[in-house]
């Protein structure tokens, strides 16, 4: 998966777009100093959205920003 485009928006709210779902826009908000996917406004034209398509989008836009760091650091990755 790869992320196409993203795109600020309202408060601590990222859009963003990915290859494997290209008509679905995937919403984050950011919690500390990382972005989780907060809702995805998903399209009949794409597949399902899985639990792990949702953290692979998650990797992907913290390395883009370079809040990779802190989204591993996130207390449910290190219980």
């Amino acid at each position: 998966m790869e992320l196409t485009k993203w795109s600020y928006s309202k408060r601590y709210h990222i859009k963003a777009n990915f290859n494997e779902f290209p008509h679905s826009l995937v919403v984050f908000r950011r919690i500390k100093n990382y972005y989780f996917v907060y809702t995805v406004q998903w399209s009949m034209n794409d597949p399902f959205v899985t639990k792990k398509a949702l953290e692979e989008m998650e990797w992907l836009l913290n390395r883009e920003l370079g809040t990779e760091e802190d989204y591993r650091m996130r207390k449910d990755f290190r219980e």
